[in-house]
């Protein structure tokens, strides 16, 4: 009596040495982290309470005192720098996963099987990408709820979503070195920090940077998170130069360039 062992047929089992081998991989990666989401839902309803609390914070408690925002309502300035913060604060997610797989040896695993490299990492980014999207979606009918509106076309709006969300997989890829420098998901929550603090406090999302000290203000008026906040309002709200949208572009392509192969290179030196 013979038995047949079970085969997976969404990961290659040749080597991934071409480009469709690796597309196909990174696809496999990317349902199968899509898939834990789905069987362990609150994950995703976590990801939307910490937003949402600072919304209420913002909007009903220090909204009445803040009254510097330049020609808009201060919920409609608000709500961008809550769009990019919570893409931000997510790709968390990225470290915390990657972490737990390198703790748990599953990723030890995964690199024994002929797949490409580069798909373990692209799947993860992938799929946390595709869950920016939608909690952006949810954030976005949040906003409205509490009074947000936007003052331009339906198109640039779709826009401002997707400069978003390219910068949340551009930030998970920051966040993927991280995850696989450390040793479990509590060390990888405790390193992200020192990077998320200076990226969404000090910068423009929730207040104008004139409001800061001189030497604070240059920073935030440069780091890229300010710039894609800046590239957002100017689509959803008309209030910045279109020249943010460029600069939260070239900001989030020049990290993916730079960050992904390092999180490649660590990832096979692991």
């Amino acid at each position: 009596m013979s038995s047949t062992a079970p085969t997976f047929p969404a990961i290659s089992t040749k080597p991934g040495v071409g480009l469709v081998w690796a597309l196909r991989d990174t696809q496999a990666m990317m349902w199968r982290n899509l898939t834990m989401l789905r069987r362990v839902p609150q994950l995703l309803v976590f990801a939307i309470v910490q937003p949402l609390i600072f919304v209420f914070m913002f909007r009903y408690v220090f909204g009445g005192a803040i009254n510097s925002v330049p020609g808009v309502p201060y919920v409609d300035y608000l709500m961008p720098g809550i769009f990019v913060q919570t893409v931000t604060f997510g790709a968390i997610n990225t470290a915390v996963g990657l972490a737990e797989d390198k703790n748990k040896g599953l990723l030890e695993r995964l690199k024994s099987l002929p797949m490409s490299r580069s798909a373990v990492l692209g799947g993860r980014v992938l799929a946390d990408t595709a869950r920016d999207i939608v909690i952006v979606v949810l954030m976005l009918t949040i906003g409205f709820l509490v009074g947000f509106h936007t003052h331009t076309s339906v198109l640039k709006v779709t826009g401002g979503v997707a400069l978003m969300v390219l910068f949340g997989f551009a930030i998970c890829w920051i966040f993927a070195v991280i995850g696989l420098s450390v040793s479990n998901g509590e060390a990888a929550q405790a390193a992200a920090f020192p990077l998320l603090a200076p990226l969404t406090f000090a910068s423009n999302a929730f207040v104008p940077t004139k409001s800061m000290p001189h030497w604070l203000a240059y920073w935030a008026d440069r780091q890229p998170l300010s710039i894609t906040v800046r590239g957002v309002r100017a689509l959803m709200l008309g209030t910045e130069p279109t020249s943010y949208v460029w600069g939260s572009i070239i900001w989030s392509l020049a990290i993916t360039a730079v960050l992904a192969p390092i999180a490649v290179r660590r990832f096979r030196n692991s």
